[in-house]
């Protein structure tokens, strides 16, 4: 993909949920071409978050026990949450809690590439639409890493870009209802 304006996020796939007691989990897997190492570099700094995740972070997340805020981008309203790494075995495993949620990414070696696999906890009546903002994010981290930024694509301005399609399409994968508003 050469910019911006040429992207279009693929057909929703490689999801699913599971559901324990009241909480819901949501996870994603994406097959990465580059190493588990930059691929962790991208998951952790700031200057790497600010091009493709949904949340700046006003620090490094590679070290369990570290502090940071996350604010969520492309909100109506900035939301900052303070979260502290709880696991950081890099470049293998990270977790943290964003805005009250579990967030955990697992990394795999793979024939030179990496399989990225994110386990978030969400309320289930935005899981599709999670599922298809992490999809893009995803789509968006792709390209970063093969040193063809586009800029990261997250709230309103996913709209634009296939957002509300993916939305159905993982609603309708997971025999959920469309959220609507």
């Amino acid at each position: 993909m050469a910019n911006r304006e040429q992207y279009a996020p693929g057909p929703a796939s490689d999801a699913q949920i599971r559901k324990d007691g009241e909480n819901w989990t949501l996870i994603l897997v994406r097959e990465l071409r580059h190493s588990p190492e930059k691929v962790w570099r991208a998951l952790t700094t700031p200057a790497d978050l600010r091009e493709w995740a949904p949340f700046d972070a006003d620090g490094n997340l590679g070290t369990a026990g570290a502090t940071v805020n996350l604010t969520t981008v492309g909100a109506p309203t900035p939301q900052v949450s303070e979260t502290t790494v709880t696991r950081a075995d890099a470049p293998k495993l990270l977790e943290y809690q964003w805005g009250g949620a579990d967030i955990r990414w697992e990394l795999e070696s793979l024939h030179g590439g990496t399989r990225l696999t994110l386990w978030h906890n969400i309320d289930r009546r935005f899981i599709s639409m999670g599922a298809a903002g992490w999809h893009i994010c995803f789509d968006v981290l792709d390209e970063l890493l093969g040193g063809a930024p586009i800029g990261r694509i997250v709230g309103g301005e996913a709209m634009k870009f296939g957002w509300p399609q993916l939305n159905k399409e993982y609603a309708k994968q997971f025999g959920v209802e469309t959220p609507s508003w």
